[in-house]
């Protein structure tokens, strides 16, 4: 599984990078502090409902949740399921408030 580092994402989202973002956290979470990207959370990835992310197969796809867990296992379920580029970010919202803050 791949990684990316918040420092990374950070400057390339500041750079003006288009970057296809997936929250695997619960509705609550992304409502509380997201980072943008389509919300997508666990349980429908584990149920392999993902249609929305199908135009991403062939693109990196930056995955995050709370910590860096969820995320993980999310990358390996979508790579099982064909996408090429799947990268978890290292640490997650926790790893990122604590850089940058809300």
């Amino acid at each position: 599984m791949q990684t990316i580092t918040a420092d990374e994402l950070k400057s390339r989202l500041d750079a003006g990078e288009k970057i296809n973002i997936v929250d695997v956290r619960e509705p609550n979470e992304h409502a509380d502090f997201n980072i943008g990207g389509v919300l997508v959370p666990l349980g429908r990835v584990q149920a392999m409902d993902v249609d929305e992310l199908e135009a991403f197969k062939e693109e990196e796809l930056v995955v995050y949740c709370r910590s860096g867990n969820r995320s993980g296992q999310a990358c390996l379920l979508l790579e099982t399921m064909g996408f090429k580029n799947a990268k978890n970010l290292t640490g997650g919202m926790l790893n990122w408030q604590e850089k940058f803050g809300r």
